[in-house]
């Protein structure tokens, strides 16, 4: 959407229109309207139009080491547990050598991106016990 918008208002701008006409005509602020004009002048079309990359902290566990948590989750919870909790998950995935170290916070970010509540025995998907 932001694509869109930022194209309209270089369209507008193209046309004659001021920083504060073609923000007003996209819905944006003619602050926002003018940077994507000052994008354009400086750096071209496509700065204008894309978002610059962004940096930021990668991932804590790769898809892998998610997949592997999670069946180790639809497992049965160790012997002496009634279940799994996310402090327990995350001290059995490093027993396991699943990953080197995982927080109980990154394990709880990682059951809620699967919809999984551990704590609820029917979302947890289990083989039969003969």
């Amino acid at each position: 959407m932001r694509t869109v918008i930022r194209a309209l208002v270089l369209r507008q701008m193209d046309q004659g229109c001021s920083t504060v006409q073609a923000g007003a005509a996209v819905g944006i602020s003619a602050k926002a309207a003018w940077q994507i004009g000052k994008h354009y002048l400086e750096s071209g079309l496509e700065r204008a139009i894309d978002d610059a990359p962004r940096p930021g902290q990668k991932p804590l566990l790769d898809s892998e080491q998610g997949h592997r948590i999670i069946a180790m989750v639809c497992e049965p919870p160790p012997a002496g547990r009634a279940r799994w909790t996310v402090r327990l998950i995350s001290e059995e995935a490093v027993k396991r050598k699943l990953v080197t170290q995982v927080s109980p916070a990154t394990v709880y970010i990682l059951l809620r991106s699967y919809d999984l509540k551990q704590w609820r025995e029917k979302n947890v998907v289990r083989g039969e016990v003969r």
